[in-house]
């Protein structure tokens, strides 16, 4: 249990937060960043360490930044891949909440690798390495409810992808950036988006990518009311997904998915129309989804829950809600957080 103090003292030290009369604590301040999930540079008004020093600066500056630029190599860029994936496992585990400053400060260091590299040899597998990082980084933004930022790291990711020639990555940024107009009230427009990802793949998509598109694109039907076009996409998905349990895609390490997590996609989907089929199809992805998957296990108890709602099954779905809300509390979620309030007022 954390020690705080009371309500009334708290209002008191929010005020004086705010007004710049009191200096928050480190135990205040580590409470603060996972409640709100923003780095310590947006809470305390600190300056970064990757900002120029206002007394730095000229042409040695310069070459010097542009020099060690130069010097990343390779096996640097698989460095920076590496560490994306420990912060994409450690995520799927136990949320973003925690893991802001170091995202933050993860995306910074690509960024300034690619900032000061000049030929494309140099700059486009840091570019593809910042494109990952920075659609993961969105992901963790959402989750935690920071929509804006959310929203900036997708057109960093995309504009990365670009400059990289990686069309797989800047399919996949815009699908997911889809998500932030759908939880902002704006599905057709994530219609739209999703549909625009599928021209800027092109015929470059590996066999994992397109079935990933075809069931992002079902969900965003689905929130749209487009149910036709859902239950046709989430067929075109298990068409072209490939066979066996391997759930990753090696050309694209952030796609996760195989005929389970397809079928919890198909579940969420059929919820959210109402459709009675639903309930089969999450309680089959239920008993095969991966038990490391926390986050995405949280979401799939919010799934049967609306799932139970839909069929006036209170009990049941208010069994789900508890779940999950245990599960969010866990990864810090405030996406799923939100989402359980919003199916609690439903019971």
């Amino acid at each position: 249990m954390l020690d705080v103090a009371s309500t009334a003292s708290l209002r008191v030290y929010v005020s004086e937060w705010e007004n710049g009369k009191r200096a928050i604590s480190r135990r205040y301040a580590a409470i603060l960043r996972a409640l709100l999930g923003i780095t310590d540079q947006e809470l305390l008004g600190q300056r970064s360490s990757t900002e120029p020093s206002p007394l730095a600066g000229g042409y040695d500056d310069l070459v010097s930044r542009i020099d060690s630029a130069r010097s990343v190599s390779l096996s640097m860029v698989k460095t920076f891949m590496d560490q994306t994936e420990l912060l994409r496992t450690v995520d799927r585990q136990m949320g973003a909440a925690g893991l802001v400053d170091q995202m933050a400060g993860h995306l910074a260091r690509l960024e300034d690798a690619l900032t000061f590299a000049v030929l494309p040899d140099a700059r486009r597998p840091v570019a593809r390495a910042l494109a990952g990082a920075a659609t993961l980084a969105a992901w963790q933004a959402l989750d935690v409810g920071a929509v804006e930022r959310a929203w900036r790291h997708y057109e960093l990711g995309k504009r990365a992808a670009q400059e990289a020639d990686e069309p797989m990555y800047l399919a996949h940024a815009m699908a997911e950036q889809a998500y932030v107009l759908c939880d902002a009230g704006r599905p057709e427009l994530a219609v739209d988006l999703v549909q625009d990802a599928w021209r800027a793949g092109g015929s470059r998509m590996s066999p994992r990518l397109q079935a990933w598109l075809h069931a992002a694109e079902a969900e965003v039907c689905a929130r749209a009311g487009q149910a036709d076009d859902c239950r046709r996409s989430i067929d075109k998905a298990a068409a072209c997904l490939p066979d066996g349990e391997e759930a990753r895609d090696p050309d694209m390490l952030s796609i996760f998915l195989n005929g389970g997590h397809l079928e919890r996609w198909r579940g969420n989907a059929l919820a959210i129309l109402g459709d009675d089929e639903a309930v089969g199809s999450l309680y089959a992805a239920l008993e095969a989804l991966d038990p490391t998957f926390i986050r995405a296990t949280s979401g799939l108890r919010c799934d049967l829950a609306q799932a139970h709602l839909a069929r006036e099954e209170f009990d049941q779905a208010q069994d789900h809600l508890r779940q999950a809300r245990l599960l969010a509390s866990r990864t810090g979620s405030v996406r799923h957080r939100r989402r359980i309030e919003q199916l609690t007022e439903r019971l």
